[in-house]
């Protein structure tokens, strides 16, 4: 069963009251929804937010390519937003996220496949069949 909210944004919740960066953006972390895994980290901006509310569908902002990232829009690997929530600063976000496939670009259900162990760096997760 989805427990993934429709309509989010009948809201009295303004994303300019969000602490943005000198660029405007501000981190995001998600997080799988049911094993409480952390699978990434990736930037939105006021407007990234704003549409990751209204769509349920979560929606970064690319600094590499100045644009719009639906996470999942090309590589079916999407985010479906379960919850947002924000730090006491108010100065990054979580979201609390049902994930389909990897949620890494290298193919891993993590961007944190790399620990220090022993002063040693050590790949804890392959990439998924």
């Amino acid at each position: 069963m989805s427990r993934v909210q429709k309509g989010f944004c009948k809201m009295s919740f303004d994303p300019a009251t969000l602490v943005y960066d000198d660029a405007g953006l501000i981190p995001c972390i998600a997080q799988d929804a049911d094993s409480s895994e952390v699978l990434m980290m990736a930037w939105m901006n006021a407007e990234s937010v704003t549409r990751t509310l209204e769509t349920g569908r979560v929606t970064y902002w690319s600094r590499s390519r100045k644009s719009f990232w639906i996470k999942g829009e090309s590589s079916g690997h999407v985010q479906k937003l379960v919850e947002l929530r924000l730090d006491c600063d108010r100065d990054c976000l979580l979201a609390l996220v049902e994930q389909a496939g990897p949620a890494c670009h290298t193919n891993r259900r993590s961007c944190f496949y790399t620990a220090l162990r022993n002063g040693e760096e050590v790949e804890i997760m392959t990439p998924m069949a």
